[in-house]
């Protein structure tokens, strides 16, 4: 404690926390990074992680209760209220959020990409739902292309560098479509689905029908559809690592592997991949993290000259 306060230490820790218990895949992508940079991602999960609980109703991920219209609108406030003084420079008393003011000091991350994934939680607070493949894209950036961008500067990238950004952003774009495909069924127990109108239509699935048994051959089609789409911008966010010191580029290259991973096995599950959460074990964790460790040695001959296909979404500037 430093005058009553928290230290940056004390904070530190309570995001490595956070890390451990909200996510092992990125927690273990995480120990491949150089201390300093290890420790400013575990303070941006901390704000993300709490953001996405306080505007959930969970801990960690884990469901507390169930949130309801009238608390959505509250608790995006809270979200907002608690950001705002963070990006003021001021202690806010919750270690979340004061991890989010020490990482935007220290590595002068442009506010606006805090704003836009603030932005992610409004969309479901309003019950939005994609109508078309250019909305789930959209929705994607601000809950998971935004936070890759953030932590490109996390690793040094400048907030200029547009060419950079972009595959930071493809790479979570491409989480959030293996999250998607993988957690169709868990959505739709909580009242939400991030499967474009257009695609639903596409396939004569009603709206609200896409879960129950006699679709779920047809909702194999778009899952696997998004698994493609998921592996496209996997592809053009390892164009990205060029840019990256060798224990970042080993650590983006791990999180790919493992993120990817679960969207192909998604599509290689077909229609029971819903039967159970399709999870990447421990084994399997490490053989990519091996992989990416050769990838990463490499990178130049392996990802030199990749062009970003001009086809993929196009982030706002």
């Amino acid at each position: 404690m430093s005058g009553g306060l928290p230290t940056r230490d004390a904070i530190v820790a309570t995001a490595g926390e956070s890390i451990a218990r909200g996510s092992k895949s990125f927690a273990a992508a995480s120990r491949l990074f150089d201390r300093r940079t290890r420790e400013r991602a575990w303070l941006l999960y901390a704000w993300c992680r709490a953001c996405d609980d306080i505007a959930d109703g969970q801990d960690h991920g884990q469901a507390k209760h169930v949130v309801t219209d009238a608390e959505a609108e509250e608790r995006l406030e809270a979200i907002r209220v608690r950001t705002a003084a963070a990006l003021e420079g001021r202690w806010v008393g919750d270690p979340a959020f004061d991890a989010l003011r020490i990482v935007v000091e220290e590595t002068g991350m442009p506010h606006r990409l805090v704003w836009d994934v603030v932005e992610g939680f409004a969309l479901d607070a309003a019950g939005w739902r994609p109508r078309s493949e250019a909305d789930l894209f959209k929705y994607s950036y601000h809950v998971a292309g935004a936070v890759g961008c953030m932590m490109a500067v996390v690793m040094g990238v400048s907030p200029h560098d547009q060419q950079v950004l972009d595959r930071a952003c493809d790479l979570g774009l491409a989480f959030q479509l293996a999250n998607i495909a993988r957690d169709i069924e868990a959505d739709d127990r909580i009242g939400r689905c991030y499967l474009p109108e257009e695609w639903l239509v596409e396939m004569d699935i009603p709206p609200g029908e896409h879960v129950k048994p006699h679709f779920r051959q047809r909702l194999t089609v778009l899952a696997r559809r998004l698994a493609k789409c998921a592996a496209c911008y996997e592809d053009s966010a390892r164009g990205g690592t060029l840019a990256l010191s060798f224990r970042s580029a080993w650590a983006v290259l791990a999180a790919a592997g493992i993120y990817g991973a679960i969207a192909r096995k998604v599509s290689s599950i077909g229609d029971h991949a819903w039967d159970h959460r399709v999870t990447i074990g421990r084994i399997e964790k490490l053989g990519w993290i091996a992989r990416a460790w050769w990838q990463a040695l490499r990178r130049k001959q392996l990802y030199s000259g990749t062009e970003r296909p001009a086809f993929l979404w196009q982030r706002p500037r």
